[in-house]
């Protein structure tokens, strides 16, 4: 996980191939996403200070957009697809199971940073609903039962390397 003096190193940088200019805040709140992985708070104060604009109205404008996230994203990102075919050939209980498995809600990400759990529109692979994706892993045709069963592989490395790093601090 990057520390909050690499963030804003980070954050630094980016601003430095900018011009102080209000139309360029979602290219900036873009570009610092696809570095970090999400917006810190310390981020959006940044760039506010930046373009000489309220941290309310950098906050506002990236909450209004769906792209923006405020937590990282876990090693394990999870869709679920919430579009018209998986809605209807039952995308919510699978949504239901995950939040039940992982025991985080949508939009979180799990405290050890492992799994993170996000609702999306549209997979594009409506003849395969309803649909969930573990990182770039498509699972076809889900059921609650298939949730648990997918996760298995997953949740064991998570568990390998919780164990690696209690020996380690030994």
């Amino acid at each position: 996980m990057i520390t909050e003096e690499q963030a804003s190193q980070v954050v630094a940088e980016i601003l430095g191939h900018y011009k102080k200019r209000k139309k360029n805040l979602i290219p900036l709140l873009q570009e610092v996403q696809t570095k970090l992985g999400y917006l810190p708070r310390k981020a959006l104060r940044e760039i506010a200070e930046f373009l000489d604009i309220p941290e309310i109205e950098v906050w506002g404008v990236a909450t209004f957009y769906n792209q923006f996230r405020f937590v990282p994203l876990g090693k394990y990102h999870t869709m679920v697809c919430m579009g018209t075919a998986c809605h209807l050939a039952g995308g919510r209980l699978i949504l239901e199971a995950l939040e039940r498995e992982l025991g985080i809600k949508v939009g979180e990400t799990a405290k050890d940073g492992s799994f993170s759990l996000e609702r999306v529109a549209c997979i594009g692979c409506c003849m395969l609903a309803p649909v969930m994706v573990i990182r770039d892993r498509i699972y076809p045709k889900m059921t609650p039962f298939k949730v648990e069963e997918a996760l298995i592989p997953y949740k064991q490395e998570v568990q390998n390397l919780n164990n690696i790093k209690k020996s380690k601090s030994k």
